[in-house]
């Protein structure tokens, strides 16, 4: 029997890859011969890499007409035996219905973002999990996969763990804490005050320096959050994504909102204490769900991207999140 190929479509981002993950290795563990062709913004071809699932990663970006134009004659080239959209987005959708993929599974009404979508797939899964990641797995199932979702182990350069443990070593945090301010939108975001003050908090009473990661156009944050970092001197730490892995794998934990970082760091293996607000924890939070979550009982659950903290954060106060980080450092004791 020929083995079957299969195009896996989820362009970005971090965190929503890092939730595909058990997905796509549900499909390789139940078709561990085939071909899986990976789908993906050039921004996260190395994030992808470092799962080892897939057997080719194609880089589209979906604002560069020519790029897609390539991308969908070779697609069209090729011969599949279904296209998952674990995305759900008309920019995802289109792909393998232009590139005529006879058979496209995606998700129904029920849960796709954008209006209409599903109209572009052949098979529309009303999804009966919770949690993204194993919604995507139902999308597996439906590709003929014995087993909806999988573990996985990702590789982080050797180049780059040792790059970033020998500059922590130099500035004297060969044992650290990492705190992960961003997010995708403002509303998302413990506020940076809070964070500064639990770095002071777990300098003064365990003795370990944190480490503050933050991403594109979030400098400004960053400088708030050792603004109020009194005296505990927070190393300020923004490297390539190789490095970022390194960083976040070889953390006593990280302190974060629902943003990729916390979720690389637990696909990494690096415990977590999750900070949530308007974003529903039981759908979007550390998968699997073995970490420390808070989220205020008065949260109440909306998408929408807003520009200001979310009222329920200020329900979180530093002494709640320090006691969690002790918790999470008392259970690697």
């Amino acid at each position: 029997m020929p083995e079957k190929r299969f195009l896996v479509v989820r362009l970005g981002s971090l965190g929503d890859i890092v939730h595909t993950f058990p997905a796509v290795a549900g499909l390789r563990q139940s078709f561990p011969s085939s071909e899986i062709v990976w789908l993906t913004h050039p921004r996260w071809v190395s994030l992808v890499e470092s799962s080892g699932l897939a057997s080719e990663i194609w880089p589209v970006d979906s604002r560069d007409f020519a790029n897609v134009r390539r991308s969908l004659a070779k697609i069209r080239s090729q011969s599949w035996d279904a296209a998952i959209d674990y995305q759900g987005l008309w920019k995802s959708a289109l792909l393998p219905f232009l590139g005529r993929v006879p058979v496209r599974i995606g998700f129904s009404s029920t849960t796709v973002r954008e209006y209409g979508v599903p109209i572009l797939y052949t098979d529309r899964i009303t999804c009966r999990t919770q949690h993204i990641a194993d919604q995507n797995g139902e999308l597996t199932l439906r590709a003929g996969a014995s087993t909806a979702v999988a573990s996985v182990s990702l590789r982080v350069p050797v180049s780059d763990e040792t790059l970033v443990r020998e500059q922590l070593i130099n500035d004297g945090a060969a044992r650290y804490v990492v705190l992960s301010p961003g997010g995708g939108w403002r509303s998302k975001c413990w506020p940076a005050d809070r964070f500064g003050q639990l770095s002071q908090k777990i300098r003064d009473h365990l003795g370990i320096p944190c480490v503050i990661n933050y991403g594109p156009g979030e400098d400004a944050l960053a400088s708030a959050v050792k603004t109020a970092s009194g005296n505990s001197q927070p190393l300020i730490y923004d490297g390539e994504l190789g490095q970022l892995m390194a960083l976040l794998r070889n953390a006593l934990c990280i302190v974060g909102g629902d943003t990729g970082p916390l979720h690389l760091a637990v696909a990494l293996g690096t415990p977590a204490v999750a900070l949530f607000g308007p974003t529903d924890p039981a759908r979007n939070g550390p998968y699997p769900a073995r970490e420390i979550v808070l989220r205020s009982p008065n949260a109440v659950t909306t998408y929408k991207r807003r520009e200001s903290t979310d009222p329920s954060f200020l329900d979180l106060s530093v002494d709640q999140v320090f006691d969690a980080v002790q918790r999470c450092l008392g259970a690697l004791s």
